[in-house]
């Protein structure tokens, strides 16, 4: 499937899906097929917000500034629901694959079959790149990525984004990671991590299993500034500190506690880039503080039964 459209009409989507919940603000609205998975709060908080448990607009873009940044949402969002009364987005502002900063670049458009999640390209020394998780898959989006550098690597954190994991592998020539205990998730992956034990799987680039979230969970940290982790933890602005998903833990919330227990005084980083949940830049002894707090929080955890209605961003 090739998305370069993001407000083309489809056949899955009535017309009470695609229709405003809330009335639009000079034409822009969130559609009803919103999941609530946060991706566009995160991109244009100031213009988007949680309401009655999705987003919604809650004004309209005032300058460029803004208006590019509400495309930035839209063409992150996994289900395409920020749309305009009058018009199509404009493909000039899809700002895909967006840097943040010297290093890392967001994929953007982000799948509906990851739940949303975000993904990234990790630039090399050497020029060559790392993609963690993967965007909705395209042909135009590959060539997009591939034009910055060859992908040498695919490297998934964890089985809910595995989706499309192994055609953008075969379409860069790159090696697909995941770990043993996700494994069934992507069966034909060429590299497979075992054990707990962080593993150097490039030149600065160390994989630190952290099973909880689901049993193959993996956190990727580059240059000791960069941690890609995937479901296991997040930024949260509702509680302006690091935190664990503890309402949607597939696995183990106990295992989660120990994972973390034994792995967070290994790390060493200043960037966090999650899966779901917001980013955060933080000096990294601030961020080793946070870690220990979050580590110490988290074995007071019990399980209990997920609901993503329970979940706060």
């Amino acid at each position: 499937m090739d998305d370069r459209t993001p407000n083309a009409p489809t056949t899955t989507a009535s017309p009470s899906a695609t229709a405003p919940a809330h009335p639009p603000k000079d034409g822009w609205y969130v559609d009803r097929r919103c999941t609530n998975c946060d991706v566009a709060r995160q991109f244009a908080p100031e213009l988007i917000a949680e309401v009655d448990g999705r987003s919604e607009i809650v004004r309209a873009p005032r300058d460029a500034d803004e208006t590019t940044r509400l495309h930035a949402a839209a063409y992150a969002c996994h289900t395409r629901s920020i749309r305009h009364t009058d018009h199509r987005l404009d493909p000039a502002l899809d700002p895909f694959p967006l840097a943040l900063d010297e290093t890392v670049l967001h994929c953007g458009h982000n799948s509906p079959r990851t739940a949303g999640a975000n993904s990234y390209l990790l630039r090399r020394p050497s020029g060559r790149l790392m993609m963690i998780d993967t965007p909705r898959w395209s042909e135009h989006l590959a060539a997009r990525y591939e034009a910055l550098g060859p992908v040498t690597d695919v490297l998934l954190t964890h089985r809910d984004h595995a989706a499309h994991g192994r055609r953008y592998a075969d379409r860069f020539g790159a090696r697909l990671w995941i770990h043993e205990g996700d494994l069934e998730a992507a069966p034909e992956a060429d590299r497979v991590l075992r054990g707990t034990g962080p593993a150097e799987i490039a030149e600065g680039v160390v994989a630190h299993p952290l099973p909880g979230h689901t049993r193959g969970s993996v956190l990727y940290v580059a240059d000791e500034r960069h941690c890609f982790s995937g479901d296991s933890f997040y930024w949260s602005r509702t509680t302006g500190d690091v935190e664990v998903a503890e309402n949607v833990t597939w696995y183990s919330i106990e295992v989660l506690a120990a994972s973390l227990a034994r792995t967070v005084p290994r790390l060493t980083f200043s960037r966090l880039l999650p899966g779901h949940g917001d980013r955060v830049h933080l000096p990294a002894p601030e961020m080793a503080r946070r870690l220990r707090a979050l580590t110490d929080r988290t074995a007071r955890l019990r399980p209990r039964p997920v609901d993503f209605t329970a979940h706060r961003w």
